[in-house]
């Protein structure tokens, strides 16, 4: 798969993306991150990218032309892409969107910066736009690291086990079960004993049920979208039950 990244800070992706599972993903051919610099496509000897908006305001706005540009450059290069505006006015990026892009062959990010990018950018040159949250950031390069590394690891080869990633919170509306470690005992904490039992069938069904328990009282929004079966209702009784015998 391929990223196409546009940016004015292009070194801000040197370190994220040669590091860890990413850096690993490129090296074996898995995935192409391509980081362009918007700057290089601006007319002006100056290579402003940046301008004062219309009718006042604080802060500059991002121009057309330079994005526009490294646009038109870009998709003619390469398999069909999806042009995407990282933006805090975008759809929230969520597990089911990371891997309904993980099914293209092509991605191109923008990144913005400033008080945002002409709107007239996102209303006729990209087909997408996202948010990775509910705040401001100041820039959309980091939004685009994440996106980056959440796309390549449900990609085939990535993780090696591919597994992982189908357990992973978010798979569905639940999160993780706790997970423990070496040593057993830690300054006086113990694991459960169940992840000891050696039953495979038990330790699915704790951790089941820890997983119901956990996303039941973190994230209920995520909760009241489960369609929990009869199964569920009685392992997260059983959760609940432990967890009020620990305190």
């Amino acid at each position: 798969m391929i990223f196409e990244i546009l940016t004015i800070f292009p070194g801000m992706f040197s370190s994220p993306l040669e590091e860890s599972i990413v850096g690993k993903a490129r090296d074996r051919g898995l995935i192409d991150v391509r980081v362009h610099n918007i700057r290089d496509f601006a007319a002006d000897r100056h290579q402003m990218t940046d301008d004062r908006p219309f009718g006042g305001g604080e802060g500059m706005v991002m121009k057309p032309e330079p994005i526009v540009k490294a646009l038109r450059a870009i998709k003619d290069c390469g398999p069909p892409a999806r042009s995407i505006l990282l933006t805090p006015q975008g759809r929230l990026f969520n597990q089911e969107i990371a891997r309904e892009l993980s099914r293209l062959p092509r991605l191109i990010l923008i990144c913005g910066r400033y008080e945002g990018v002409d709107e007239r950018v996102a209303e006729y040159f990209t087909e997408d736009q996202i948010s990775i949250g509910d705040y401001v950031l100041t820039g959309g390069e980091l939004a685009a690291m994440v996106m980056v590394d959440a796309v390549a690891r449900l990609l085939p080869g990535v993780l090696g086990n591919e597994g992982s990633a189908v357990a992973d919170s978010f798979s569905e509306p639940v999160l993780e079960h706790p997970q423990y470690t070496r040593p057993q005992d830690f300054e006086g904490m113990g694991v459960p004993a169940v992840l000891l039992c050696g039953s495979h069938a038990s330790i699915r069904r704790w951790r089941r049920g820890q997983a119901l328990l956990r996303t039941r009282m973190r994230r209920p929004d995520l909760f009241a979208r489960l369609s929990p079966t009869a199964e569920d209702i009685v392992l997260l009784e059983s959760a609940r039950r432990e967890l009020e015998e620990r305190v």
